[in-house]
Formats: C-alpha cells, sequence, structure tokens
C-alpha cells in the first residue's frame, strides 16, 4: 500500500500533504493535552508494531504481495491522535531510510494509512463496542477484528482512487499516462480484491493477537486507563514481543512478488495487467525524482538477506523507541499545557 516516488502527480501530491497539516496540528496538540508524559515512550513502541507488521509481507491473489499495518491497534492502545503520530513517522522512517514508499507521495501514504486507517478503524472499534456492551464477553476482540479490517480495506480504497486517478488527469499528447498509468477500473480491483480476501484478514489477526498480548501483559497501557500510573513499570512482555517479531521478521522475504503498484520504472513496462503488458514507461515515472535511500529495500550490500532484514527490523525499532523517548523528554509536566 506504499505508493512509490512518481506514481502519483506532484499536484496530487502537494494536494495530499497539504491535507495532512490540520490533521497533523490536530492530532500533535491532541496528544500533548491527552497522553500522559510517561506513556509517551511507548508511543514508539506502537509504532514499532506498525514498522514491524509492515515488513511481514503476505501473498495476496494476483501474484502481488501485502502486509498489515497496524493503525487500528495503536489507536487502541493510544487513541487515534497518537496511532496518527505514530504511523506517520514509521512512514517517514521507511521512506527515508528503507525507500519503502516515496517521499513526494509521504502525505498520499500518510493520508491512506495514519488518517483514514487508524481515525476509521478506532470510530468503528468504539461503536460495535457500544452496541455490544460489556455483557458479551471477548467483545473487545471482535470490535477489534472487524474494525481493523474495515480500516485497512478503506485506506486500501484511498490509495485506488489516487492511483486510479492519475490516468484521467495527467496525460502526454500522445494520450499516454504520465504518472500511474492504471485507471479506476483496473486500480480499484486490484488494490480491493486482494484486501478484501487476504490483507485485511492478516490486518484482523495481527491486530486483535497484539492487542490480546498488550491487554494481558500491560493493561494500563490501553487508551482507555490513561489514569493508571505507568511510572516504574518496565513491561518486559512487551519489549519482548518486539524481541520475537523482529526475530520473525525474515518470514516476510518468503512471499514473492511485489507489491500492486509498487513496480520500479525498469519494470513496469512488461508488467500484464488483465493480459496484457503496459508496453511503455510513463514518462514522468521514468524520468521523476527519486531520493536514493540508505537500507534500499531493507537490503544491505554483501550481507545475508535474512541478516539484512532483521538489522533492519532492529534499526527501524531502535530509531522510533528513541524518536518517541526525546520527544517524551521534551514534554513538561505529567500532561501539556
Amino acid at each position: 500500500m506504499h505508493i512509490p516516488e512518481n506514481y502519483l502527480s506532484p499536484a496530487t501530491c502537494a494536494v495530499m500533504g497539504a491535507a495532512m497539516v490540520p490533521v497533523w496540528v490536530h492530532a500533535v496538540k491532541k496528544v500533548n493535552h491527552d497522553l500522559p508524559k510517561e506513556k509517551m515512550p511507548y508511543l514508539g513502541v506502537g509504532a514499532a508494531f506498525s514498522f514491524l507488521g509492515m515488513m511481514f509481507n503476505v501473498p495476496l491473489p494476483g501474484g502481488t504481495t501485502g502486509h498489515a499495518v497496524g493503525g487500528t491497534l495503536i489507536a487502541i492502545l493510544f487513541g487515534p491522535d497518537a496511532a496518527c503520530i505514530a504511523v506517520s513517522i514509521a512512514l517517514l522512517l521507511q521512506a527515508v531510510i528503507f525507500g519503502d514508499g516515496g517521499i513526494l507521495s509521504f502525505g498520499a501514504n500518510c493520508f491512506n494509512m495514519a488518517f483514514v486507517l487508524p481515525y476509521a478503524g478506532y470510530g468503528i472499534y468504539k461503536l460495535i463496542l457500544k452496541a455490544a456492551g460489556t455483557r458479551h464477553k471477548g467483545a473487545g476482540y471482535v470490535s477489534a477484528a472487524i474494525a481493523s479490517y474495515i480500516g485497512i480495506n478503506l485506506a486500501a480504497l484511498c490509495a485506488a482512487i489516487e492511483f486510479g486517478i492519475q490516468p484521467l488527469l495527467f496525460k502526454d499528447s500522445a494520450g499516454n499516462a504520465l504518472y500511474c498509468p492504471y485507471g479506476l477500473s483496473v486500480s480499484i480491483p486490484a488494490m480491493m480484491i486482494p484486501h478484501l480476501l487476504v490483507a485485511g484478514v492478516v490486518e484482523a489477526i495481527f491486530t486483535v493477537a497484539v492487542f490480546a498480548f498488550v491487554k494481558k501483559t500491560s493493561p494500563d497501557l490501553l487508551f482507555d486507563s490513561s489514569n493508571v500510573q505507568t511510572e516504574n513499570k518496565r513491561h518486559l512482555p512487551v519489549f519482548a514481543l518486539l524481541a520475537a517479531l523482529i526475530a520473525a521478521t525474515p518470514l516476510g522475504l518468503l512471499a514473492a512478488g511485489t507489491a500492486w503498484g509498487e513496480w520500479g520504472a525498469d519494470e513496469i513496462a512488461s508488467i500484464a495487467t488483465n493480459g496484457k503488458a503496459l508496453g511503455y514507461v510513463p514518462a514522468g515515472l521514468k524520468n521523476g525524482w527519486t531520493l536514493s535511500a540508505l537500507i534500499s529495500d531493507y537490503a544491505i550490500d554483501d550481507m545475508n538477506e535474512i541478516a539484512a532484514y532483521i538489522l533492519s527490523a532492529i534499526i527501524g525499532v531502535a530509531l522510533l523507541i528513541i524518536i518517541f523517548k526525546l520527544l517524551s523528554l521534551a514534554r513538561k509536566g505529567k500532561y501539556a499545557a
């Protein structure tokens, strides 16, 4: 679901980036006001769950791959505003350091995965939970599963629309698409069918599994228990879970193929859609701006693929935890004024 560089026009990227600015401003204000200072470092743990979830690629129908995002999960654990910030920073690290998702398309990726997914997922979670009431045991887990499934599919739909409008709006003199060459009739089913059938289920399983683990081992971290003190609690089981996920990330290498809409300029011309290859490279995709990532595609020269993947996971998780620890140190008092 990570939209790469140059699949969206600069104008589209600018609009999506501008749309995210008020969302980020709102999220920062709400987190400063609502999230206790001592919980701020653990938001880095939530961001790490998202980062790691996106490294576990799974095969999808059509020969592509997909992954969980964890947006609803973080929203349930820390609130939707905190989830917006956590997923945004995880996406930024992925784009800058690992070349996963574009810099220009960062706003669009955040709109889909850091805005639509966590806010919609959390809203649906609360609605289902309210309707179920406290009478039904396990209602929280069922609500989390349904909400995360719907949330990631809504995010996928947004990405599909962003892809699909490009050939309608941006063409060269010969009528060829300048950026993403697949219209809505292709992009929507290509994104939605795999997400409805597989990726949404993976997101639901990931969300419920981690949510259940955290609820059992560290219930004071949950958003709805923000009045519970967390000082002097090390939450070792949560960090042990992170370590286990890091060790298991090479499983993501088993899924062959590339996520739909994430092909490079060197391969898109030969990609067959509806039995027919595209046959050309869109000019904007071929000549567009790119950033040379530090650890492109989680691979390191002259290092074993599995070892490089694990090292990339360690680097990503460590940076996220450090970033949110520094943010917590920058805050004054239990809550910001």
